[in-house]
């Protein structure tokens, strides 16, 4: 009897082995300095990627985390912008552990972890930019755009498809492996602000199956500097009337404020309501909220977060 025990438990250890094998070499660590109001923070340091540079990746836990039942997940760009306003470059933070929180607390939402993926603030455009909008801009504009980059020694090194797949073939299997969390589409969100809003747009629109929902705020429809003539928002508007996900199963969130760099984005409102209500998107799947007064700050987001976090997660 004592012999076949031990036979079934070497069995069983052997298949959690192979099961995480593939992420063997990642090594995470809990952030024990991490000023939080709730929960802890796992940090991967440096998560590996065939496609593109790697960067630390955190994993904010609730308080009463536990193996036992399952969460949803919510993956965040600018990771480090998150959670701990000690240690970010403008002492500001989103509060996404304080909303959080808060909200599974009042089991208004259901229960989910987060993930943030830092930002490396010198690639953090050609990171975030939505590759496949410039296949959407005439060949004239494109030729300026690529000058214009050339002259000011810009890079346009586009990373927004590796960064995607990043998300979905390297870093969601891992998260998938590693916490006691659901898999599928339906409990799966992505969330950022200004070219992270942008990118939370293109996740969802190129991968409609892996993704339900997403919050853009403060979205960065002049997708590079604001100018005249910009050839960015026509080809970026361009680009979600041909891949908007299915209404019937998904859900999408976008806001804006108007001062500071979101200043430039309520002329676009009005074209943003029109390509998803068109596509069949109405006030049970779709938002598009306006914040008089709001600037563009993690001190702003942190105001309206529960705005998204409920729409998104609400039980």
């Amino acid at each position: 009897m004592k012999k076949g025990l031990v036979l079934i438990l070497g069995i069983l250890i052997v298949s959690c082995n192979s099961n995480n094998s593939a992420f063997k070499n990642i090594k995470s660590v809990e952030v024990e300095d991490a000023v939080l109001a709730s929960g802890k923070l796992i940090r991967v340091d440096s998560f590996p990627s065939k496609n593109i540079t790697p960067r630390p990746v955190d994993v904010w836990l609730p308080a009463d985390y536990s193996s036992a039942k399952k969460y949803a997940v919510l993956y965040m760009h600018d990771g480090q912008n998150l959670f701990d306003s000690t240690t970010t470059w403008n002492k500001q933070e989103w509060k996404i552990d304080e909303a959080a929180t808060d909200l599974m607390a009042q089991n208004i939402t259901r229960d989910f972890i987060v993930v943030g993926i830092h930002n490396i603030p010198n690639i953090r455009w050609q990171d975030l930019f939505p590759e496949k909008t410039m296949d959407f801009m005439d060949k004239d504009s494109k030729e300026e755009v690529y000058k214009k980059a050339e002259e000011s020694s810009f890079s346009i090194d586009f990373k927004g498809d590796e960064y995607l797949k990043f998300m979905v073939s390297e870093l969601k299997p891992y998260i998938d492996a590693t916490y006691a969390v659901f898999t599928d589409k339906e409990n799966t969100f992505v969330a950022g602000s200004s070219m992270g809003g942008l990118m939370s747009m293109y996740a969802i629109s190129e991968y409609p199956t892996i993704f339900e929902g997403a919050a853009c705020l403060s979205t960065h429809w002049v997708g590079a500097m604001a100018e005249e003539n910009n050839p960015f928002p026509s080809a970026i508007f361009k680009y979600i009337e041909a891949n908007i996900p299915d209404p019937e199963t998904h859900r999408i969130y976008f806001d804006y404020g108007d001062q500071t760099l979101d200043r430039h984005y309520p002329q676009y409102a009005s074209i943003v309501d029109d390509l998803y209500i068109d596509k069949g998107y109405s006030a049970n799947n779709y938002r598009n909220l306006f914040f008089p007064g709001a600037d563009h700050s993690e001190k702003s987001w942190q105001k309206r977060i529960y705005n998204p976090l409920t729409f998104l997660l609400k039980k």
